[in-house]
């Protein structure tokens, strides 16, 4: 997750943001039925499992990838485990695209602050609809870090090694859906961004030159930094759902159900705050998607003594948490995905 910063049109969104209660009646058909988890559903929640959460953990964020900066030959070899993962799974990507990656230029990002960086890649895998195939739900973290400093690698193993794997699982479950004949009827589009750490970059040149029509659309499920915990939560199972009900009253009911169908973990909206500080609603990739008028979830696990700090390794990732908060984004995405209409914008 890239340090704060306020947009100077911050207020505007801000001034919708609210951590209320969505009542059912409210949200009508939003609340998820016993027909949508179904067994196919279970088949493939259980698909989410820690050991290969961590398995994939430890070479994402390992010393070989040399902090994943952006554009670096540590990032693109994170990428190229990436994309071998996705291939051994039969997971393509999108046609339009003509492969895995969609070039992030270094004049793009040079023109945003980003300096002197190189060129970059998003990375994209994607599983096409059986119903619905042109709504797209995207599930997205970004895959760089902060690279090395000084000699000391910054591994980054939770922001966003953690999201980062947590995609790739969740990518693992949808597919064997699919192999099964329950694959989901909207398509889902995995979506790994670079540039985040200096400026949100590679979400934001996905959001302006969209490999699916932005209109088509349905949610951006945000994941950044999951496997850990912070000072106030120390020990809970818990995890910080940001943005929820900001722009459709359906998400965050939709949300909650899917987490009492799993894990039951405490759900805190201490960052839907619009006097919180942290400002957490515009500091990662989701917010590109949502300024675009699409409904979003950012799931975080907080501030913790490790954020951008070369100590972040894997050693102190909490896999069986991390998992859990991995299968809760799974649930909410097969949701959207397979229900009988898309979710309301219904919010300014």
């Amino acid at each position: 997750m890239k340090k704060l910063i306020i947009p100077l049109f911050a207020a505007v969104l801000l001034t919708s943001c609210g951590a209320s209660k969505v009542s059912k009646e409210k949200a009508g058909s939003s609340v998820a039925s016993p027909k949508t988890y179904n067994k196919a559903f279970q088949s493939a929640y259980k698909e989410i499992k820690a050991e290969d959460l961590k398995k994939n953990l430890y070479v994402i964020a390992s010393d070989e990838m040399e902090g994943r900066d952006t554009g670096s030959p540590g990032q693109k070899k994170a990428g190229e485990y990436m994309i071998n993962y996705y291939k051994n799974l039969g997971i393509s990507y999108p046609k339009a695209l003509g492969s895995y990656y969609q070039k992030v230029p270094a004049d793009f990002m040079k023109k945003r602050g980003g300096g002197n960086l190189p060129d970059s890649e998003n990375i994209l895998a994607f599983i096409e609809g059986s119903e619905k195939p042109d709504e797209i739900v995207v599930i997205s973290g970004h895959y760089d870090h902060v690279g090395t400093r000084n000699g000391i690698v910054y591994n980054g193993a939770d922001d966003d090694g953690s999201g980062t794997v947590a995609v790739m699982e969740i990518a693992k479950a949808f597919q064997s859906a699919k192999k099964a004949g329950k694959g989901p009827k909207r398509s889902i589009l995995f979506l790994h961004v670079t540039g985040e750490e200096h400026g949100l970059f590679g979400s934001e040149y996905y959001t302006d030159n969209p490999v699916f029509p932005l209109a088509n659309t349905v949610v951006d499920l945000n994941i950044d930094m999951i496997g850990r915990d912070d000072p106030e939560n120390r020990g809970k199972q818990y995890v910080y759902v940001i943005g929820s009900d900001m722009l459709s009253s359906q998400l965050k009911v939709i949300n909650e159900a899917a987490n009492k169908t799993t894990n039951n973990l405490e759900l805190n909206y201490k960052y839907d705050d619009p006097n919180d500080p942290q400002r957490l609603y515009y500091r990662s990739d989701h917010y590109n998607f949502a300024k675009n008028n699409i409904p979003v979830a950012f799931f975080f696990d907080g501030i913790h003594e490790d954020y951008h700090k070369p100590t972040d390794d894997v050693e102190k990732i909490d896999y069986n948490l991390l998992a859990k908060r991995t299968q809760l984004v799974f649930a909410t995405a097969w949701e959207l995905a397979n229900r009988a209409e898309r979710i309301v914008v219904d919010k300014k």
